[in-house]
């Protein structure tokens, strides 16, 4: 049986940059939206509120090594950082570059681009553009230059078949997404180095037809992925008729609640799509923190069924070879998405035992 790696996708907003005391004030990092988040009816989990690792601060390295630990304890294989760069700009970029030029923690990492504009979406204002993607083939080649020079080399740089794995957050916002790929791979080639590249799906860009721009495989970004959408047209007449009552409800404020453990049993029934594509679980999701409307929440996530979903991953998924074999959750640390593996105050390490219970029965044999 080939082994299965469960990558998780990691943000390194955890500390204060420039930008952000610009933007946001003085100070400003992740924690400070989480903390602000109050329920909005009765049963709602809110604020999400760290347990083991406190509200840290990831210029520290011994925080970035009690992640690594804590991952690879309960099953994790690797990190998926996400990265920003902008022309050369890049933010949030103070966490790797120190993993990188310290070598710890010895854990393995690879890299997603999040190459959307910045905005204020976070508060709202996703019109408000605060740095701007332009690209272009000078870019490109800057671009891919300095991550072959400086992170792709990295021995702890996750491969296939000794190819780094590089994912595109929003391929579709590139103006010629296939000329972008073939400069990367001729800058790549002239370096002896070989790409891996995998361009993430969402519910509205998503399909084998999108892979002819010459990515490698797809990545499933739960929960905003077309199963959604197709989980909402399919539920019986009953619950749409209540899903329509719960939407009244909440329209003075513009929020959307689905419940985690129905959209769960429908994703384990629906089978996987005939092309390459790596497919992702998310243990819950609840943006009410970033947002002052048009909040999304996956209401009632426990992690018994976070644990389910996970299991029937596992064990649908077959790897298209030895080394493709990638499982993503979505995320280890998404704390203002309420989204997140590490222990919180409600849960502690459940949701990280679970992960670790599904490993030990597949390696076990027990699916």
């Amino acid at each position: 049986m080939v082994d299965k790696r469960i990558i998780a996708f990691y943000l390194p907003q955890y500390h204060p940059f420039p930008e952000n005391d610009e933007w946001w004030g003085k100070g400003f990092t992740e924690w400070r939206n989480v903390v602000k988040a109050r329920p909005l009816y009765r049963g709602h989990y809110q604020p999400h509120l760290p347990a083991d690792l406190g509200f840290y601060d990831l210029r520290v390295p011994e925080v970035r090594q009690q992640q690594a630990d804590m991952a690879r304890m309960h099953g994790i294989n690797g990190f998926c950082y996400y990265h920003y760069w902008f022309n050369g700009h890049q933010l949030m970029e103070r966490p790797l570059e120190e993993v990188l030029s310290s070598g710890n923690p010895d854990f393995p990492f690879m890299l997603c681009w999040a190459n959307e504009n910045w905005t204020r979406a976070w508060d709202g204002g996703s019109r408000h553009v605060l740095i701007a993607q332009n690209y272009s083939e000078e870019d490109d080649r800057a671009h891919i230059r300095y991550l072959l020079d400086n992170v792709f080399s990295d021995s702890r740089y996750i491969r296939v078949d000794g190819k780094p794995v590089f994912l595109i957050y929003r391929s579709m916002l590139f103006p010629n997404m296939k000329e972008t790929i073939r400069v990367w791979r001729e800058e790549a080639s002239s370096k002896g180095v070989e790409l891996y590249l995998c361009r993430v799906e969402t519910m509205d860009c998503y399909g084998e037809e999108y892979l002819q721009d010459g990515f490698d495989a797809a990545v499933e970004f739960q929960p905003f992925t077309h199963q959604m959408n197709e989980f909402q047209k399919k539920r019986n007449p009953l619950r749409k008729f209540a899903y329509n009552i719960n939407r009244h409800l909440f329209n003075t404020c513009k929020k959307k609640k689905i419940d985690y453990s129905e959209y769960v049993d429908y994703i384990c029934k629906t089978p996987f799509p005939d092309y390459k594509m790596y497919p992702g679980v998310t243990p819950m999701w609840d943006n009410t923190s970033r947002r002052k409307q048009k909040m999304f929440i996956l209401d009632k996530s426990t992690p018994e069924k976070y644990g389910e979903w996970l299991c029937s991953v596992m064990n649908k998924f077959v790897p298209y070879s030895k080394d493709e074999n990638f499982v993503f959750v979505n995320a280890w640390n998404e704390w203002a998405e309420g989204n997140h593996l590490e222990p919180d105050l409600k849960w502690g390490f459940r949701y990280l035992e679970e992960t670790e219970k599904v490993v030990k029965s597949m390696q076990e044999g027990g699916f």
